[in-house]
């Protein structure tokens, strides 16, 4: 079973996304903050992590930048789930370490292939804008 770090701050798209994501086979660890997030990697060494970027405590970039700092984590995907998505801050996000990108409001479909490419190896795609497809007609928040 794949295991997932989801660092994000709303609890509602917290649990939301725990939820889908577990209902997929993914064993999901949550953490509310950066700090959390990281102390989440270093103790239970998930496959993947999803990092949202505006947090308390420790934002997104900040966890990133320690945590591809720390020999024992730094070969870890990321993968940012994020509503601030300009050029800049994608930008900003690349260079703090994560291999993938997904704006939210994230559609599911999109960032099971994300993770599917980070844990395969595979240099993701970029991210389509388009709305959610019918095959997943609810965007988690």
């Amino acid at each position: 079973m794949t295991r997932l770090l989801l660092a994000e701050d709303n609890e509602f798209s917290r649990d939301m996304l725990t939820r889908r994501l577990q209902r997929q086979g993914f064993e999901v660890i949550a953490a509310a903050n950066g700090r959390e997030a990281v102390a989440g990697v270093r103790r239970d060494h998930p496959d993947v992590i999803l990092m949202d970027l505006d947090m308390p405590v420790m934002d997104g970039n900040a966890a990133m930048r320690a945590l591809k700092s720390d020999p024992r984590t730094f070969r870890i995907p990321i993968i940012v789930i994020s509503a601030h998505a300009s050029p800049e801050d994608v930008a900003e996000a690349m260079a703090s370490g994560c291999q993938a990108f997904e704006a939210k409001p994230v559609v599911l479909r999109r960032l099971l292939d994300r993770i599917d490419e980070v844990l395969a190896g595979a240099r993701p795609t970029p991210a389509p804008t388009a709305p959610a497809t019918p095959e997943d007609p609810a965007p988690v928040p």
